[in-house]
């Protein structure tokens, strides 16, 4: 029996995923268990009023995984089942990447890597200024960290004492392939922040180390390295090979339904 966190999270995305015609399934399974556990615990949000001034900020600079976003504000109210089931299509909110002037709850257009944790930062930055205690999470590929404005990003955050930022890592090991980054604990340390690192699937070590983080002013920033499995929760998909962008056909559809026991 698959005692998995998140089973019928992700089956909504496949659905979704099947409905539109786009992949990205496995980027967002490895994030899914994250993002879901970000909104059932850690951020506080209105989803009648989603500019709310009292909300944390919550940016997914890896833009592609937006289903596993797309899902968790269907949960909690910001957007609709139809929403879901019209994704891509003319007319609709949900796109390929998520977009801020038509998602409810949805903080930054992201898809393009690095620029979502620059806007994550610059929102930190006008809080801190303001003396607002909301936080800011961002959440961001490993490969997304071959980009040069994450690490700009990084030294600026830690000079400027954001201790109000978190950055998570979706560590799933895809950029292995093409060029890999080795050593992320001792480089992000070594840009002045507060480094921990977690199974990004166990909820037990996702709510361990939020109950750790202090979100305060004047200390490092904060960044989680979660080491995940892409495409996690269907062994025919944990793979960095064509599953990237597939779309299942009927056939495969039934077996991912099987792999998650639903």
């Amino acid at each position: 029996m698959n005692n998995m966190m998140n089973k019928e999270l992700r089956k909504k995305i496949v659905d979704m995923v099947y409905k539109a015609g786009e992949g990205h399934i496995p980027s967002a399974f490895s994030i899914i268990d994250i993002i879901a556990y970000l909104y059932d615990k850690v951020i506080k949000f209105n989803p009648k009023n989603p500019l709310w001034d009292g909300r944390d900020y919550f940016i997914l600079s890896k833009g592609h995984g937006c289903a596993a976003l797309y899902v968790v504000l269907e949960k909690h109210g910001f957007i609709l089942q139809d929403d879901l089931d019209n994704k891509s299509k003319k007319g609709a909110i949900l796109g390929g990447h998520p977009d801020r002037t038509k998602v409810p709850g949805v903080e930054a257009c992201t898809g393009s890597l690095g620029h979502g944790i620059v806007t994550a930062m610059g929102i930190a930055l006008g809080l801190k200024i303001r003396n607002k205690r909301n936080k800011v999470i961002a959440l961001v590929g490993d490969g997304e960290c071959n980009e040069g404005t994450v690490w700009e990003t990084a030294l600026v955050a830690a000079n400027l004492k954001l201790g109000n930022f978190c950055c998570i890592i979706d560590n799933n090991g895809s950029t292995t392939q093409v060029l890999p980054v080795s050593n992320l604990s001792d480089k992000w340390s070594s840009f002045g922040w507060e480094v921990h690192r977690i199974n990004g699937h166990k909820e037990e070590e996702i709510e361990r180390v939020f109950k750790e983080t202090k979100f305060d002013f004047n200390a490092k920033p904060k960044v989680i390295i979660a080491d995940t499995v892409k495409g996690k929760g269907v062994k025919f998909m944990e793979t960095h090979g064509p599953w990237h962008y597939k779309v299942p056909n009927k056939e495969e559809l039934e077996l991912i339904y099987k792999e998650l026991a639903l």
